[in-house]
């Protein structure tokens, strides 16, 4: 059972202090000079050793204390007669299992800590998954057998450290891990601590050339992605900074085998094993900061690395092995503007010998791939302005060129987005659907048959309270002050005569990569309850909208994104019911950043605003963030000492004289991604200035907020706040 939420509202920042502590401050003490530096090595995470844990096993029926609860992220066993899955019908995200066609689920860890990933062993003999122990950014990696026996922490047991799952041996002998190195023995290097320390020097330039990983030095032009190794001069410096130093190893849950060391990045911001070849002699790699992601395939005997190609953001499974292992299949946008299937033939040792595209559309990306048991069996999704449209196709291997793909064969989809899809036994499929009338839940089918839902998942009236049904969306398109196309799904709220002037909420997703897509979203559901419209649109650097639209935030042009945010509420206006008098904006993450710049660039054209974990000094994020996330977010929002005046220009706090609506501000208590002094600098400010601000904390929270009862508490307050500023003069 998840534990009570703890939460407070205050006006100000929080300090920690105990309710009824006394104010008095103990004077700091006088700084301490800074110990010398350590000799620098690189940073390689130890290999970690399976440790038992107590047995976590739950209810074996289905117990529902959450009636519209949402199922996702499914796993199945070999045959395809049972899935893991993640569910929260318990409140928080939990790993249960049971029969795809029946409903005598289980539950396998009923600790508190969020689920967040699954993967089944092709042995059927284990279920890995990775936990956010009380809700926050870092991840552990864990294994337990299907009958909720024998469960054990396979890495992550260091609290400073993160663990991430990547994919089993085709055996099931062992699984993938990534671990990063302890904080630490990272912090003595650490250059961004602070604002005023000096930034690394080889972090990504937001130019697209830069050093990423190790000796490579990368240069992005025209025709793509090269690289060059460099071998460091006599006397040279070690790098200023190491990043995460992330390891990827081989682990052998039951603790007989030695971990396999697969591959060490000192400076990567990602690294993620995504397929081994079934003879385990090479390995497919995901590594790259966000909008420079690569596919990297690596012997496993010599660590040598054999090809390199510029594969698409989104999801982190980018490819598999055929079962020869002569031909990988990607998920890749290299030298194109929309992401498609790439086949590249390689040699027995890696190499490649040619690469080719196999499967394309011009106006959308392929979304997720994913390849059947035999390996000759692609199924496809392609996002369609948001939506999902999924296709299977058969592959043919050739010898000495590119494998081929049949016809596809379309898969009608009874909601509108694909979130996940896996293999399930000789011609089955599990998939993870979502859409604007349901909750996330999975459904199942043989190829060429219709899907069917799972009996556990919830069902479509399940998804609200009887008495209001979902609004289902409508998809809007404008065009930006510059000429730019935008577009963004607008929800009217029911009860309203058409042409009738509403108060109108914008919200702005996160990433900025990420897409407004049409899924029911309970924060929408609570405000259209309201009364309030709600216009959701993808401003520049969303994804689904090709890489030029992804791009064209980059350094100055993150200004631009600002004005569509206005332009967008503009046509809210203009070509919608919104009422100009009422509007306001909201966003999480970059979306509340973009909520916390809107409010100060725009300070007459919104109400009020509720910025949810977002940035409000790009610099002060730098110096607070994990390091990896750092590395990563350098190539999107600028480099923090190249770059410093643009990111300080960039910079909500820049502004702040200029903010005049009243705000909300919200923030889980672990969110490393985004530190809480995002959001409490903000409010300090904005309260010091004379103008209304609040800030709620979210206890157990770390960026994303999972645990039931404090999403219940967000929206509910969200949905006050918003009622409050919103109602008419």
């Amino acid at each position: 059972m998840a534990p009570e939420a703890r939460h407070h509202v205050t006006g100000e920042a929080t300090t920690g202090t105990a309710p009824g502590a006394s104010e008095a401050r103990t004077p700091p003490l006088a700084p301490e000079e800074p110990a010398p530096p350590e000799p620098w090595e690189p940073d390689r995470a130890a290999a970690p050793a399976p440790v038992p844990l107590p047995e976590a096993e739950g209810p074996r029926d289905a117990v529902t204390r959450l009636r519209a609860h949402g199922c996702w992220y499914p796993s199945a066993d070999p045959d395809g007669t049972e899935a893991a899955f993640i569910c929260d019908r318990g409140g928080v995200p939990q790993l249960w299992a049971g029969p795809v066609d029946g409903a005598g689920v289980r539950l396998l860890d009923s600790s508190p800590d969020p689920v967040k990933e699954v993967s089944w062993s092709p042995d059927g003999r284990w279920i890995a998954y990775t936990t956010a122990p009380g809700g926050g950014e870092h991840s552990r990696v864990l294994c337990v057998r299907p009958d909720g026996t024998g469960r054990r922490l396979l890495a992550g047991a260091d609290p400073d450290t993160s663990a991430y799952l990547g994919c089993w041996a085709h055996d099931g002998s062992a699984v993938a891990v990534t671990l990063a190195a302890p904080a630490a023995s990272r912090a003595r290097r650490d250059g961004l601590r602070q604002p005023s320390d000096p930034a690394p020097t080889h972090w990504t330039a937001r130019d697209g050339r830069a050093t990423l990983l190790g000796t490579t030095a990368y240069a992005m032009g025209p025709g793509g992605l090269s690289t060059t190794t460099r071998a460091p001069g006599p006397g040279a410096a070690p790098a200023a900074r190491t990043g995460a130093g992330l390891s990827a190893y081989l682990i052998d849950p039951d603790g007989l085998a030695s971990p396999v060391l697969l591959a060490t990045e000192p400076d990567a911001p990602t690294l993620r094993v995504c397929d081994l070849t079934a003879d385990g002699r090479l390995a497919l790699l995901r590594r790259g900061p966000r909008g420079r992601r690569e596919a990297v395939v690596r012997r496993v005997v010599d660590s040598a690395t054999t090809f390199t190609l510029p594969v698409a953001d989104g999801d982190q499974w980018i490819g598999r092995f055929s079962p020869d292992g002569r031909t990988l299949w990607l998920r890749s946008d290299a030298g194109r503007e929309y992401a498609a299937l790439f086949a590249v033939v390689l040699d027995a040792d890696g190499t490649a010998r040619g690469t080719t595209v196999v499967a394309e559309r011009a106006d959308s990306d392929l979304d997720l791939l994913t390849l059947a048991h035999d390996g000759r069996t692609a199924v496809l999704a392609w996002n369609v302005r948001g939506a999902s449209e999924l296709g299977v196709v058969e592959t043919s291997a050739r010898p000495g060129a590119p494998d081929t793909t049949g016809p596809p064969r379309p898969v009608p989809l009874p909601h509108e987005v694909v979130t996940r899809i896996t293999a399930a036994g000789a011609g089955r499929l599990l998939l993870a659907l979502s859409g604007s009338q349901r909750r996330p839940g999975v459904w199942w089918a043989h190829e060429g048959v219709s899907l069917l839902r799972t009996p556990w998942s919830a069902r479509d009236e399940d998804t609200v309270p009887p008495g209001r049904p979902p609004v289902r969306p409508v998809l809007t398109r404008l065009t930006a002050r510059d000429g730019l196309p935008l577009g963004g799904w607008y929800y009217r709220a029911p009860g309203r005569a058409p042409h009738e002037p509403a108060p109108c909420v914008v919200h702005l997703h996160g990433g900025p990569e990420d897409q407004e897509r049409p899924v029911f979203d309970p924060l929408y559901h609570e405000l259209l309850g309201r009364g309030l419209d709600v216009f959701a649109p993808d401003v520049r650097g969303s994804g689904g909208h090709g890489r030029s639209f992804v791009d064209a935030d980059l350094g100055t042009g993150r200004f631009a994104a600002l004005d569509d945010v206005a332009d967008c509420a503009a046509h809210a206006v203009t070509a919608g019911p919104a009422d100009p008098t009422r509007l306001a904006v909201m966003g999480r993450s970059y979306g509340g950043y973009l909520t916390f710049a809107s409010l100060v660039w725009h300070p007459e054209l919104f109400r009020t605003g509720v910025a949810v974990c977002g940035m409000s000094d790009l610099l002060t994020f730098f110096a607070g963030t994990e390091p990896w996330i750092a590395e990563s977010a350098a190539h999107k929002y600028g480099h923090p000492e190249r770059d410093r005046e643009l990111l300080r220009a960039l910079s909500p706090m820049s502004r702040i004289d200029a903010l005049r609506a009243p705000l909300l501000a919200v923030h889980g208590e672990h969110d490393t991604n985004v530190p809480p002094g995002e959001s409490e600098q903000f409010v300090r400010a904005a309260r010091e200035r004379g103008v209304p601000a609040e800030l709620l904390v979210l206890r157990d929270e770390g960026h994303d907020f999972l645990r039931a009862e404090n999403r219940r508490l967000f929206r509910r307050a969200a949905g006050d706040w918003m009622e409050r500023h919103l109602r008419p003069l």
